[in-house]
């Protein structure tokens, strides 16, 4: 259904998704900006980077920024002195606003801007980084001409969370799992469907219905890299992330997904939270080091300008 999309139509849709969401985004996705939240954003970009973050970045961009959860963790950190943020949808960009307000964060600046349209001139930073967004971009190669364009020379790209083509098909076994077992977690639980699963013709759409429209990518860690070199980038690295965490999580949110959201007990909750950063732990530890990048659900990628 994409191919028959234009690149305008998807930023169209990506915005009213995204605008839709933003109200609700930090409590679906467990965004935190507090002490598990900055380690969560710390860990994945030593990943990459290594003992290079410890110098820290005083000139940051972040595309797709959403509500902020990389850029506002890192610069509560210390990692990046300012910060500029951009989103695609105005409502995530006020979302990120009051985040950084409510934080007492007074070096992050939050911008309406298309990643294949930055309004900043050239050599403007020294870091363009983002968090699940480059699945969501119409027009990669535009995208990745404008990072090259306002880095300056030996600047870095790293972008996380992307969904890697074989880790998305295997994530589709847990969903299709829960899919299955959902009436009788909800019977066990004590939780009623979820309003659009109950005939409720007036229930909210919450947006679902871009969804379908806005995942527009999935990658290999090849093409992920050879789209990068494309771009006139060297010292490219791709790694993967999150294997059984993956899977546990999206059996969960399926599940959750199916009942009505007061429902859900706090217990459960809480469950599924530490279960999930148990499991995530054990990935990075046991898996990352020894299984191929592609098996995994997330990649990341980190480059540096010529």
């Amino acid at each position: 259904m994409q191919a028959l999309l234009s690149a305008d139509e998807i930023r169209d849709a990506n915005t009213r998704y995204h605008d839709v969401a933003a109200a609700t985004y930090d409590s679906k996705w467990g965004i935190d900006f507090g002490e598990v939240g900055r380690a969560q954003v710390l860990g994945k970009l030593r990943k990459l980077l290594g003992s290079e973050l410890d110098h820290g970045f005083d000139r940051a961009l972040e595309v797709g920024a959403g509500t902020g959860y990389f850029s506002l963790n890192l610069a509560r950190a210390g990692v990046l002195t300012h910060a500029t943020c951009t989103d695609i949808s105005p409502g995530m960009v006020d979302a990120l606003g009051d985040n950084a307000r409510r934080l007492g964060l007074s070096n992050v600046d939050a911008v309406p801007a298309e990643a294949d349209s930055l309004p900043f001139p050239d050599e403007s930073f020294n870091i363009v980084l983002g968090h699940a967004v480059l699945h969501h971009l119409p027009d990669l190669e535009r995208s990745f001409a404008e990072f090259e364009r306002v880095l300056a020379p030996g600047g870095r790209i790293l972008f996380a969370g992307e969904p890697s083509r074989f880790g998305d098909a295997l994530a589709r076994v847990p969903k299709r799992a829960a899919a299955l077992l959902s009436p009788a977690w909800r019977a066990a639980l004590g939780v009623r469907p979820a309003p659009s699963l109950s005939g409720n013709g007036d229930a909210p759409t919450g947006g679902h219905e871009f969804e379908p429209l806005v995942d527009i990518h999935a990658f290999s860690p090849a093409e992920l890299a050879g789209l990068v070199r494309r771009a006139g980038f060297v010292d490219v690295h791709v790694r993967g992330e999150e294997l059984l965490a993956n899977w546990f999580g999206w059996f969960n949110r399926a599940l959750e997904a199916s009942g009505d959201p007061a429902d859900v007990p706090n217990l459960w909750r809480q469950y599924a939270f530490h279960g999930y950063l148990l499991l995530q732990r054990l990935d990075e530890r046991a898996l990352e080091p020894i299984l191929p990048a592609a098996v995994f659900y997330n990649l990341l990628i980190t480059a540096r300008r010529r």
